[in-house]
């Protein structure tokens, strides 16, 4: 699909902090049937992949899910024929998104080191295991992680989920939008890790929440997905390899 052509960029769908009249200001508006629709399709998403996870078809989980977090995202707004976000892979957009996902990168792995670095120290294991299945090699993996992975999931996640979000009333300007924004940060990261626990099984996977709270302020801040897509398959990256020096 054509993230360029036909349709708007992010930043012209997601509410705008233009001056309103003193008698609308504050949120108005709140769109409860996209609300319904959001919530519906995550849990239906969320559902069918972990009905997989658990299914006896080998690597059933790992070759369809993403498929099924496009398809989630894509298919309810190809119906409305309401704009989708854009993948951000214009020239002018690539050297901003890079800038800002290397100094993000720089702070979180850095902070990353340290935690597993302090965990080891007193003792601790590792909070998630990291692993390349047998049949994967490191270049099939990373391709997965990157291509598959990280580009489903912030598709649906961020591309999806948080754009609904900010769409689902107008808060005016000043602080109100800023809140809002916000809430969709924690929102959308809170269901990235909601998924992580269910399809895992794992209630220490609720430590996704923090990969997935930089992802939404990436989204916000790039105002496109490009940006949460390298980050997310850079931090899968980075664990995997700086995780079983802790071990």
């Amino acid at each position: 699909m054509d993230y360029q052509s036909g349709q708007l960029s992010i930043a012209n769908s997601l509410p705008t902090a233009e001056p309103v009249p003193p008698f609308t200001k504050g949120f108005k508006r709140f769109n409860i049937f996209l609300l319904t629709e959001t919530t519906l399709v995550t849990i239906a998403a969320i559902l069918a992949i972990r009905l997989l996870a658990t299914s006896s078809i080998p690597n059933a989980a790992w070759l369809v899910s993403p498929g099924i977090l496009v398809a989630a995202a894509l298919i309810p707004t190809a119906i409305k024929r309401t704009e989708f976000a854009e993948i951000g892979l214009n020239i002018r957009q690539i050297g901003h998104t890079l800038l800002v996902v290397f100094r993000t990168c720089v702070v979180a792995f850095t902070a990353l080191f340290a935690g597993l670095w302090l965990l080891k120290s007193f003792g601790l294991g590792l909070p998630l295991q990291p692993a390349v299945p047998k049949e994967q090699g490191w270049v099939s993996w990373l391709l997965y992680q990157f291509m598959y992975v990280a580009l489903a999931e912030e598709i649906f996640f961020r591309g999806y989920v948080q754009s609904n979000i900010l769409r689902l009333t107008n808060p005016g300007k000043g602080s109100q939008y800023r809140l809002w924004k916000w809430l969709s940060i924690v929102l959308s990261a809170a269901c990235f890790a909601f998924a992580h626990i269910i399809v895992l099984g794992q209630i220490i996977s609720v430590l996704t929440l923090l990969p997935g709270l930089i992802c939404a302020w990436l989204f916000l801040r790039t105002r496109s997905l490009l940006a949460p897509i390298l980050f997310h398959g850079l931090a899968n990256t980075c664990y995997l390899l700086i995780a079983p020096v802790f071990a």
